[in-house]
């Protein structure tokens, strides 16, 4: 049992619900400020659960989720087509990994092209 947690504190600031301490200082999995992964960041086109329509998911961006909303908005614009930023993973609608993948690494990550 860890007993480096706060239970109470008259701080003002946002805690972190899963490990108890202020979100500047949270080391935790959950808090969306402070990304993990392997560096490499993987582009797949999957058409599971789309009624066949493909859709190409970008995963692994080492991007808090307010950044990784605005990639997503700037490769949407530049495959221009629809799509939506949720759970750390950027959907665009259509296939479009040959656009997607030049752009990231152009903006220096490491791209695999992931899945068929």
């Amino acid at each position: 049992m860890s007993r480096d947690r706060t239970v109470y504190s008259s701080q003002k600031g946002r805690m972190c619900p899963h490990c108890g301490r202020p979100e500047k200082d949270c080391v935790c999995r959950k808090n969306p400020r402070a990304p993990r992964g392997d560096g490499i960041v993987r582009v797949k086109r999957e058409v599971s659960g789309r009624r066949g329509k493909p859709v190409t998911t970008i995963s692994g961006v080492p991007l808090p989720a307010d950044e990784l909303r605005d990639l997503a908005g700037e490769l949407k614009r530049r495959c221009g087509s629809g799509g939506t930023a949720k759970d750390g993973v950027i959907e665009i609608q259509g296939d479009h990994r040959e656009t997607v993948i030049p752009e990231l690494e152009s903006r220096g990550y490491t791209v695999k092209r992931a899945g068929g």
